[in-house]
Parts: structure tokens; C-alpha cells; sequence
């Protein structure tokens, strides 16, 4: 397995926007379905975003036009653009890669 690793995180403003980055440490190509999920303080994990190698998405409703998840193969790396944060959107975010592949998470706090 890969080692992932997140950065990018930090403190916004509401209204504001983050980029999250995950990076491999090896290749992603093969790797069929890539996502985000997120833990808010106090909850459980949820699914943020998910992303096929061949294109297809999934995003929660709660980020629905606000959030895109993006790979870039070449730079073993999947980006989460985060615009319009809300507080609700604090939370620790993970980077997924298949089925039980892990990073262990940056923080976003979003907070004026």
C-alpha cells in the first residue's frame, strides 16, 4: 500500500476557501476510487467526496457546489478545493485510497 499523507489545512474564515492536498507516496494510477471523508469533532467519519480513476464523482449533499475533488496521476496527488466554508465544515479531513487505505487527517477550522 501507499503511504498517503494530507496537508493544506488550517484555520479560514466562514466564507472562505482551502485546497487539500494528498499525496502518495507511490503511484495512483491504478488505484480505482480515491476519496475525502471527514470526522467533525465529537462525530463519526463521514464521506466528504470520492473520485473514479475514469472520472465518475460522488459528493455528499452537504458540499454539493461548494467542494470539488480533483486527481493528478502524474503528481500521485488528490485535491479537495473547499470554497464557501462554513463552520460546520470543522473537522479533521481524510484522504481514502481503495478500499481501507488511510492518511491521518489535517485539520480545517473554520472560524471567524
Amino acid at each position: 500500500q501507499v503511504q498517503l499523507v494530507e496537508s493544506g489545512g488550517g484555520l479560514v474564515q466562514p466564507g472562505g476557501s482551502l485546497r487539500l492536498s494528498c499525496t502518495a507516496s507511490g503511484s495512483i494510477f491504478s488505484i480505482n476510487v480515491m476519496g475525502w471523508y471527514r470526522q467533525p469533532p465529537g462525530k463519526g467519519r463521514e464521506l466528504v467526496a470520492a473520485l473514479s480513476s475514469i472520472g465518475y464523482t460522488n459528493y455528499a449533499d452537504f458540499v454539493k457546489g461548494r467542494f470539488t475533488i480533483s486527481r493528478d496521476n502524474a503528481k500521485n496527488t488528490l485535491y479537495l478545493q473547499m470554497n464557501s466554508l462554513k463552520p460546520e465544515d470543522t473537522a479533521v479531513y481524510f484522504c481514502k485510497a481503495g478500499s481501507d487505505n488511510w492518511g491521518k487527517g489535517t485539520l480545517v477550522t473554520v472560524s471567524s
